[in-house]
């Protein structure tokens, strides 16, 4: 039909015409489900991954090396309330100014928020209450760069409560929902994966111990501070009452891993069993500067492997050629001495022969040849033997 250069009335080919429409109202409107099909068609989905674990368990540590992989965006409860508390104050900063109606009553909005929120600071010894923190994080994990590229929350959230305040579905999530069965949480922003990073209170009060002076200044690992968050982690996660059989209710099950197993560096070996059960990035991939960058890696290392190859080649023939000269050196001094005792041997067998012709044979011999030097015969050889036989001693 696309083809055919007819003028058709817009109200005929939609009351007509069976049409299933996709984008009715236009592109524009409908932008939000065609951005969905768009990135499902080709799998540009999002990350979305929980990390949680006890103080000093190293979830930051192996959150960040994860987006740093993956690219996608780490979450934090001081920087997603800072940023919230920064947009609510620029935001009410703006009540005075002569602006737009509807920018105005933002701001009013924004205002009586950041009021009430400081309000309760006040009476909450400087915390900000638990809804709003909630709220912050939704707010954040909602945003477009979240939905479209994916994150990792770090350590949050701790209790049932904070997870079901953070995941509940909204009334306005039927277009993500397939029936109201699924409105138990919102699926925009739960994770597919939940990690947990367990360890013996000794085991983390050792390590806290072994950190150096420079990172425990201005963090929450002082010794004190650290053995008060570790005794409020345990009080909110014991075998029956943990967030785990939160996510373990909604089918999706955590993966707990011991961390007192992992000796590496950074936790590098941590980092690798949680990126082999992630999977492969389903993001946008990486930049073409990126992309050189990793094969100049893969350069680097691909010539460092064939570097190492090649030294220990070199040391593995230097070896076996001092090898052998040194079973050289064994095998001429072997030799010399088998000689020697061969040589030995034969001297001390040949001492009776020599014996019995020095006695018997050499007076009679050295007397005819001395004769036969004297007479010079013709024949000296048959005058030698005539004269043997006749002064032969046994003859006689």
């Amino acid at each position: 039909m696309l083809q055919v250069n007819l003028r058709m009335e817009a109200s005929c080919v939609k009351e007509r015409m069976n049409i299933r429409w996709v984008c009715e109202v236009g592109m524009i409107e409908a932008i939000r489900p065609v951005v969905r099909e768009y990135r499902q068609a080709r799998n540009l989905l999002p990350i979305r991954v929980c990390v949680l674990g006890a103080p000093a368990s190293g979830k930051t540590t192996v959150v960040r090396q994860l987006c740093e992989k993956y690219k996608i965006h780490h979450i934090l409860i001081k920087a997603v309330v800072d940023e919230a508390m920064e947009r609510l104050e620029r935001s009410a900063a703006r009540v005075s100014d002569d602006d737009e109606e509807e920018d105005d009553a933002k701001a009013e909005e924004d205002q009586e928020l950041l009021t009430t929120i400081r309000e309760g600071q006040e009476n909450n010894n400087g915390r900000i209450e638990e809804a709003f923190i909630a709220k912050f994080f939704k707010e954040k994990l909602l945003s477009m760069p979240c939905q479209n590229q994916g994150f990792i929350l770090d350590g949050y959230p701790k209790t049932t409560e904070q997870a079901k305040e953070l995941f509940a579905a909204l009334d306005d999530d039927n277009d993500e929902q397939e029936s109201k069965e699924d409105l138990k949480y919102n699926r925009q922003i739960m994770p597919e994966l939940v990690f947990s990073l367990e360890g013996s209170d000794e085991f983390l009060k050792e390590r806290v111990i072994n950190l150096p002076e420079s990172v425990l200044q201005g963090s929450h690992n002082t010794e004190e501070r650290f053995v008060r968050r570790l005794s409020e982690y345990r009080a909110l996660n014991t075998e029956d009452i943990t967030v785990l059989n939160y996510f373990d209710e909604l089918e999706i099950h955590p993966t707990v891993i011991d961390i007192e197993k992992d000796e590496s560096t950074e936790m590098k070996m941590t980092v690798e069993k949680m990126a082999k059960l992630i999977g492969e990035p389903k993001n946008y991939g990486a930049t073409p500067e990126e992309l050189k960058e990793i094969e100049h890696l893969k350069m680097e290392e691909k010539l460092r492997k064939e570097a190492v190859i090649r030294s220990e080649r070199a040391l593995q023939e230097a070896q076996m050629a001092e090898e052998l000269m040194t079973k050289k050196a064994e095998w001429a001094e072997k030799l010399a001495e088998v000689k020697q005792q061969e040589r030995e041997l034969l001297l001390s067998q040949s001492l009776p022969l020599r014996n019995y012709l020095m006695h018997n044979v050499m007076p009679t011999l050295t007397h005819g040849l001395i004769e036969c030097t004297k007479v010079r015969p013709e024949d000296p050889i048959d005058y030698l033997a005539e004269f043997l036989f006749t002064n032969n001693p046994a003859s006689t």
